[in-house]
């Protein structure tokens, strides 16, 4: 299993990011992905959850209304936009599958 991260970035607050994570080496279709970040110094804080079967998503009350979770079966990828980033965003953000996760990539929110 492999799963990348991308699109992470060093944003003003108010701001808007869209995440990628491209998974390979599993049955895509057929998965239950997450969103997981953590901030610096704290511990991981699980944010979105998506069914790529049905499209069924599930948030943390801490980003609903701000965080949005969708895929693209045809390219093995899930999305995570970001509105109205603030500093309490910044984190490092992984995808996950199963037991398995990627790297992550960094959103840093500052003025």
């Amino acid at each position: 299993v492999q799963l990348v991260e991308s699109g992470g970035d060093m944003v003003q607050p108010g701001g808007s990011l869209r995440l990628s994570c491209v998974g390979s080496g599993f049955t895509f279709s057929s998965s239950k992905m997450n969103w997981v970040r953590q901030a610096p110094g704290k511990g991981p804080e699980w944010v979105a959850h998506i069914k790529i079967s049905d499209g069924t998503t599930y948030y943390a009350d801490s980003v609903k209304g701000r965080f949005d979770i969708s895929r693209d079966n045809a390219n093995n990828r899930v999305f995570l936009r970001i509105n109205n980033l603030q500093p309490e965003d910044t984190a490092l953000y992984q995808c996950n599958v199963d037991s398995d996760w990627g790297p992550g990539t960094q959103v840093t929110v500052s003025t």
